[in-house]
C-alpha cells in the first residue's frame, strides 16, 4: 500500500464517520417533526399511602365536536380507548381496589363504556397495544362509575382528588363529563 493511501485512510475514515453521525442526527430531528401527535401524549401519577398510580395517556382535544352522546365522537354504550393513540395504561405498584373491587399490582390497559347514567371502566392485561385494538378477554376488572357535570375542558386529562394514606379519587376529564373513581390501599401499605 503506498504511503499516500496509508495517510488518506484514517482522514477518509473519520469523514465517513462525521458524514454519518450527522445523516443520524437529521434524520432523528426529521423524525421527531414527523411525529408530533395532534393529541400530546402525557402522563400523571400520584402516590396513594406508599402505592404509586400512574396513567398514560393521549389528550385529544374537543375541537368544536359533541363529545359524550347517542350520535358524538365517543358514542354512549361503546367501548372507548378512553385517550387517543396508543391504548391509555394505568399501573400499580402494589394491590388496590377500585371502587371496592381487588385489583392486583401491574400495569393494564385502560378502557371504558360510557353511558348518560353510568360508566363502565376496565382494567385489560394487554397494556402495550394500540388504542383501538381492544380484545375483551384480556379483561381482569370492570367497574362502574357515575359521570359528573363539570366545566369545560378542552383537552382529555386525569387527575387526581380526596388523596389520603389509604385512599383517593382518580377523575377522567374531558369536554363537560367527570368521571371520578374510587382507588383505595390497605393501610396506607
Amino acid at each position: 500500500m503506498s504511503t499516500l493511501l496509508k495517510r488518506s485512510l484514517p482522514i477518509a475514515l473519520v469523514g465517513l464517520l462525521v458524514c454519518a453521525v450527522f445523516s443520524v442526527e437529521a434524520i432523528a430531528q426529521e423524525r421527531g417533526n414527523d411525529e408530533a401527535r395532534v393529541s400530546p401524549n402525557a402522563a400523571v401519577s400520584q402516590t396513594i399511602g406508599t402505592t404509586e398510580v400512574r396513567i398514560t395517556y393521549g389528550r385529544p382535544s374537543v375541537n368544536d365536536r359533541t363529545i359524550f352522546a347517542a350520535d358524538g365522537l365517543v358514542p354512549y354504550g361503546d367501548v372507548w380507548r378512553t385517550g387517543a393513540n396508543e391504548a391509555t395504561t394505568i399501573s400499580f405498584s402494589s394491590d388496590v381496589t377500585v371502587q371496592g373491587e381487588s385489583l392486583s399490582a401491574g400495569t393494564y390497559s385502560l378502557y371504558t363504556i360510557p353511558g348518560e347514567e353510568s360508566w363502565t371502566i376496565i382494567f385489560n392485561e394487554n397494556a402495550n397495544q394500540w388504542g383501538t385494538e381492544y380484545d375483551e378477554s384480556g379483561d381482569v376488572l370492570r367497574v362502574e362509575a357515575t359521570p359528573e357535570s363539570a366545566p369545560q375542558r378542552e383537552m382529555m386529562m386525569f387527575y387526581f382528588t380526596d388523596i389520603s394514606d389509604t385512599s383517593g379519587t382518580c377523575v377522567l376529564h374531558w369536554d363537560e363529563t367527570r368521571v371520578p373513581f374510587e382507588i383505595s390501599v390497605a393501610g396506607g401499605n
